[in-house]
């Protein structure tokens, strides 16, 4: 790329980009995660962060034989965090204001530096300008615990600055994430993306009309997709803005969205790989809690309880597949019926591991963080949910109020790991592998074979 006949792209010494197409038969690898903060390489930040997966895998594809690269980068959830800004971004944020958020996202042009700062360094632009990659959001790429529950919703309403900050993130996530997930005839028949495109100066006014609706009404728009990779057929949820939030009967996925992946589900494939920011199986006894506190909301032990459940809810993120119970039992009841594997890729916990049903061909496979690291307590905490007792803990729990089993049941057969990571799943022989890197290379963490 050239601009005024000067070389800009790529720097000098860096490889060559690639537009590269899947393979008619279908991908050979996937590589995917989530979770990654963008502050600095320095010292001080790989002490407190660790380093950053994503950037140490571009730099080891870079120097790797083209045969080892991935045909497909899934990245599932807080590729940005606008609540938790990095140094270089609170110094952006205070230049141009000290009004309330002051140290998180406003508006779009403070989400365009945001992500302007998450992926500019050569070695990860080099790596999205030549892997094929496609996106889902989490709740860190609007705010933590985006749409948990109603009362979180009319809590920030009732803030002077969420309105324009939900609009501007839908908006900007349109823009850096979304269209890159849509096909060129999808994008085509977007009705959005024609009038931006066609527009005589600043499509502003039309993109933030477009955002308020998504958000107000969830089912006006589809951030959920389908992709089919050959015998596979992938498909990535929107765990977050299609949510039904009533109380007792809350849905991760509306009735109109539920609908949607039914047919997306029954579509003829070998194999489904599910995209889901959030895990579908948590450890069992995490899970048996978070149906607990479900019901504690929605009343089951009185008002007075229900109220103090939704502080909890919302203090330790209770907010999975799990504290949405109908919605799990439907989904877990669909993939154990399909008869084929289903292989569901997740983040969001900040550690890694592999669950398995125990009597269907459903995999759960997180890889979480690529550079956000838990607290050593976090990791402990996390480590003991893994055993026994605390999946007798959770069942006690749930089975007090008066919560029925789920469809099947599953257990923890690889981790936790708690390093940065990025994973790679080698099709069609299901093996998937973890990464962490040692600077500007990787090296494996962990391998499993799925299926």
């Amino acid at each position: 790329m050239r601009l005024d006949g000067d070389q800009v792209w790529p720097p000098e010494g860096r490889p060559e980009s690639r537009i590269r197409r899947l393979p008619e038969s279908g991908p050979r690898s996937l590589a995917f995660g989530s979770c990654r903060t963008s502050v600095p390489h320095d010292t001080a930040h790989v002490l407190t962060h660790g380093h950053d997966v994503l950037r140490a895998y571009g730099c080891h594809l870079a120097r790797a034989d083209e045969e080892e690269w991935p045909d497909l980068l899934l990245l599932l959830g807080d590729q940005v965090y606008a609540d938790s800004p990095s140094p270089e971004m609170l110094e952006f944020i205070r230049a141009r204001r000290d009004t309330e958020p002051r140290d998180e996202i406003a508006d779009f042009e403070e989400y365009a530096e945001l992500y302007r700062q998450a992926w500019t360094d050569p070695e990860i632009r080099w790596l999205l300008s030549t892997v094929p990659t496609a996106m889902i959001f989490d709740d860190h790429d609007l705010r933590d615990d985006w749409n948990t529950s109603k009362t979180w919703r009319e809590e920030m309403a009732a803030t002077s600055w969420w309105k324009r900050r939900v609009v501007a993130g839908l908006g900007a996530y349109w823009v850096y994430q979304h269209l890159g997930n849509l096909s060129p005839a999808e994008r085509a028949a977007d009705p959005l993306y024609r009038d931006l495109s066609g527009a005589d100066g600043d499509g502003a006014a039309a993109l933030d009309a477009f955002a308020a609706l998504a958000d107000a009404e969830p089912s006006s728009n589809r951030w959920s997709y389908a992709r089919d990779l050959g015998p596979s057929r992938l498909i990535m949820i929107d765990t977050r803005c299609a949510r039904q939030l009533t109380p007792g009967d809350r849905r991760m996925l509306d009735p109109a969205e539920q609908a949607w992946l039914e047919e997306q589900v029954s579509a003829p494939a070998e194999r489904l790989i599910i995209g889901s920011s959030i895990p579908f199986l948590l450890p069992e006894g995490v899970h048996g809690v978070q149906n607990w506190n479900e019901a504690l909301c929605d009343g089951a032990w009185g008002r007075t309880v229900a109220r103090l459940s939704e502080r909890f809810r919302q203090a330790v993120d209770l907010e999975h597949w799990a504290a949405f119970r109908r919605s799990f039992d439907d989904l877990a009841r669909l993939f154990a019926g399909l008869g084929k594997p289903v292989l569901i890729l997740s983040g969001d916990v900040h550690y890694s591991y592999v669950a398995k049903a125990r009597k269907a061909p459903v995999y759960q496979v997180v890889c979480s963080p690529i550079r956000n690291p838990l607290s050593r307590l976090l990791r402990w905490a996390n480590v003991f949910t893994q055993f026994g007792i605390a999946t007798l803990v959770g069942g006690l729990l749930a089975r007090s109020a008066r919560i029925p089993r789920p469809p099947f049941r599953w257990r923890v057969v690889a981790g936790p790991w708690f390093q940065n990571a990025l994973a790679t799943l080698k099709l069609p022989e299901a093996r998937a592998t973890w990464l962490q890197s040692t600077g500007e290379e990787v090296k494996e963490l962990g391998t499993v074979q799925l299926e």
